[in-house]
């Protein structure tokens, strides 16, 4: 007999290194006779792209990284009939791209001039020029501008005729300085040897201690300052993300080739990172920006459906702005964030009454969703703002803080939470029976479910990856790399297969599909969920009381 499969099957998300060092071995691992039927899709991070940092969000370009995975390995994936979820990042592109690259060598004569905002040039008119060579914005223009980090998001970047000129950066960047030795001096310079090899202990030693080349003290060489700065400014290196500027036509060019490369891949979902920075002008927010924002994607979306690909926009914003419902009634599917933080909710209260008010929202207003528990981010916090009352969303950070997550404030404001860094399986109290009752809802939610490769795992919280990435590395709690040994030998437990046999039901069984019709009832402790489609129907059963569940079918 023919199998069904549903339209909205579960997806495995991961990096294409989580499970066993590259993308090859996740194949290998969903081949396994034990994961047959588990997974319609299957959601590979960027750095399966050829990219730097970010851990693949900062892109050079969507070429295949070979260290990571080939073009056989998608093969395999088309043969297993998993479909592809992929990034693309709207926003930026890496300092090491072609055409920032092209940029910093031919200056304003490059072809991408353009490619990338100038920020001088942006608010031209609209400002003071500084001492250090960028605009500082009017007050007018600038007080409702929303930051990323600290200060303008300006990146000083050196041209081939020696000026400094700055570009828009909103996400990250490190200017890294070279450093010299006796003989590079002495080839740029008129200097004698001894004096050149002294200047540069000390330059080196101050750059070491993060002190920018004009701050370096050259007392005893004042006569080599101006021209040792020049060097080190000349040679200076950049890692980053910087933005492209929407009003190109070559940047609409990049997006149509990169939807285009997607799809060739294989992908039947893409991912639109950072599309909500995109779009910007002066006086605005820089983020959101409206009308600006639909526009943009509805000019993607053109070229999407000419590569027959389905966008996923990504955003994260308070419940009370019903952001989620706006991009969902323009006709794009739109994330779940709301689902992890009210399941742990409705586990702590032993009640699944905002979690079925929730649900039935989402059918009720037809809107297409892929939900997840854990992913490589944290556990969004920010998003249930006028979901649930404010002592509530503290109490659920309070109880993952209790279980070793960490807690990451929005954009470094003090006391503005944004999400809670840790495994869903630790943010659960590592309870085997809440982590199998959490991924049943999961499968009965309204939606495409997504699972987190470490959730499916049972990972706990891994303090010692957070050590060792050093400062902003807080999400590396929840990305640990397994082995092909470590998943054989979790694979057979039962809180590893017991999640497998969900997925299998969830993906095969006839009564899900985005269009079928759906119910969820709560009394007390206790709360069913029942889908039917055509005649075909499933119920899950759950009593928050002891954490159990029964599926009926």
């Amino acid at each position: 007999m023919e199998k069904h499969y549903t339209d909205n099957g579960p997806m495995l998300n991961a990096y294409p290194d989580s499970m066993g060092g590259r993308l090859s071995d996740v194949v290998s691992f969903l081949e396994k006779p034990e994961m047959e039927d588990s997974f319609q899709s299957f959601y590979i991070l960027p750095s399966i792209f050829n990219t730097d940092l970010d851990r693949g969000f900062s892109v050079i370009d969507y070429d295949i990284n070979r260290e990571m995975g080939s073009e056989q390995d998608l093969e395999r994936l088309r043969a297993l009939g998993i479909n592809l979820k992929l990034d693309f990042i709207l926003n930026h592109a890496s300092v090491l791209s072609p055409q920032f690259q092209d940029l910093i060598k031919n200056g304003e004569n490059s072809k991408y001039a353009d490619f990338f905002i100038n920020w001088n040039k942006f608010w031209e008119g609209k400002g003071q020029m500084t001492e250090e060579g960028y605009i500082q914005p009017d007050e007018e223009y600038i007080k409702d501008m929303f930051f990323r980090k600290p200060g303008l998001p300006i990146l000083m970047v050196r041209m081939p005729d020696g000026k400094d000129v700055p570009y828009w950066n909103t996400f990250y960047q490190e200017v890294i300085y070279k450093r010299p030795d006796a003989m590079d001096l002495m080839g740029a310079m008129d200097i004698q040897y001894l004096a050149a090899e002294r200047i540069c202990e000390k330059v080196n030693a101050e750059l070491g201690a993060g002190k920018k080349p004009a701050e370096i003290d050259f007392t005893g060489f004042e006569e080599y300052r101006d021209k040792v700065i020049d060097y080190l400014e000349s040679n200076r290196k950049y890692l980053g993300q910087m933005d492209l500027n929407v009003k190109s036509d070559l940047v609409w060019e990049h997006y149509d080739n990169t939807l285009k490369a997607l799809s060739g891949y294989g992908a039947s979902i893409v991912r639109l990172d950072a599309f909500a920075y995109a779009p910007k002008e002066p006086g605005k927010k820089n983020f959101m920006n409206e009308p600006d924002t639909w526009d943009l994607l509805s000019k993607v979306r053109e070229l999407a459906d000419k590569y027959h690909v389905t966008l996923l926009p990504e955003i994260h914003a308070s419940y009370g702005e019903k952001v989620y419902k706006k991009v969902a009634d323009m006709g794009y599917m739109t994330y779940d964030f709301f689902l992890p933080g009210l399941l742990i909710d409705a586990m702590e209260k032993k009640s699944g009454k905002d979690l079925a008010r929730w649900a039935q929202e989402i059918f009720n207003d037809k809107i297409r969703t892929v939900n997840m528990l854990g992913c490589h981010d944290g556990i969004p916090l920010l998003d249930l703002k006028g979901l649930l009352p404010e002592e509530e969303i503290q109490n659920l950070i309070d109880t993952i803080v209790g279980r070793g997550g960490l807690v990451k404030d929005l954009h470094g404001k003090k006391n503005m939470y944004y999400q809670v860094n840790a495994t869903y399986y630790s943010a659960l109290g590592e309870d085997d029976k809440k982590m199998l009752l959490a991924r049943a809802i999961q499968m009965f939610m309204p939606g495409k479910p997504q699972v987190w490769y470490l959730d499916l795992f049972a990972g706990k919280n891994d303090h010692e990856a957070v050590k060792r990435a050093g400062a902003a590395g807080h999400k590396e709690i929840n990305r640990t790399n397994l082995s092909p040994e470590e998943m054989e030998k979790r694979l057979a437990s039962d809180v590893v297969s017991k999640q497998i046999e969900l997925l299998r039901f969830r993906n095969t069984c006839s009564a899900f599909s985005f269009d079928a019709e759906f119910n969820v009832e709560t009394d007390g402790t206790k709360m069913t969920m029942t889908w039917n489609n055509q005649g075909h129907t499933a119920s899950l059963k759950v009593d928050f009381a002891d954490y159990s569940y029964e599926i009926i079918k």
